[in-house]
């Protein structure tokens, strides 16, 4: 069994979005195309369903870098 590769998104990259989700007041759907644009432009698919569900999580933790790292983690897809 190999051991999963966990993909650790630079901390400055993470501001950056968490920026553009707080300050530019985005509906759900907005938020959720921006976090699939933010995978898609690092090579990374997402699935518009995944995308919507953790920008709801990542919403209801307010933010927090670390809810982001997980939530972004859990949907990237390896392209």
């Amino acid at each position: 069994m190999t051991p999963q590769m966990t993909e650790k998104f630079a901390t400055a990259d993470l501001s950056a979005l968490r920026n553009d989700l707080l300050q530019t007041g985005l509906d759900s759907f907005q938020a959720a195309e921006l976090i699939a644009s933010f995978l898609t432009g690092r090579g990374y698919g997402v699935s518009q369903d995944d995308a919507f569900a953790a920008a709801a999580r990542i919403e209801a933790e307010r933010c927090s870098t670390e809810t982001m790292q997980t939530e972004l983690e859990r949907i990237a897809l390896i392209m």
